[in-house]
């Protein structure tokens, strides 16, 4: 077994037992090690979202994008994620985080999930409308 198996079993376990922060340590150790790998770069954004707090998020929110950019924008759940980050960003910041690239990101996040619902899921795309619009991203 490779080192970075070890990681990712050990990072599974500590996600199962609820030990975010152990398990957030996991998935550092595996990005450090394989960095182009985009399924570490989601599960540590995944795990940081859960831990929650401003700084948490923030984190989270950039390791959803480098998913993203990791794999060419094909990553719904990554923009989901960018999506969601912003969103508690927001609700913590009271709307006082108005970064440019925040709104870019977020807004880029939201079209490409727009477009990828009307070509895989057109009977969907008012379900991700009215989402967006209540996590008041449109």
């Amino acid at each position: 077994m490779a080192d970075h198996d070890a990681w990712r079993e050990l990072a599974e376990s500590y996600v199962s037992l609820q030990m975010y922060k152990q398990a957030a340590f996991c998935y550092e150790e595996l990005i450090l090690s394989q960095p182009t790998v985009p399924l570490y770069h989601l599960a540590y954004a995944d795990v940081l979202y859960t831990i929650g707090g401003l700084e948490s998020l923030q984190t989270a929110k950039k390791y959803y994008a480098s998913t993203i950019d990791l794999t060419g924008g094909r990553n719904t759940r990554a923009l989901y994620g960018v999506c969601l980050c912003t969103s508690a960003i927001n609700q913590l910041t009271k709307g006082r985080n108005k970064d440019d690239k925040d709104n870019e990101l977020h807004s880029l996040a939201a079209t490409a999930l727009e477009k990828d619902y009307k070509r895989r899921a057109p009977a969907k795309l008012p379900l991700l409308t009215a989402a967006l619009k209540s996590l008041k991203l449109l």
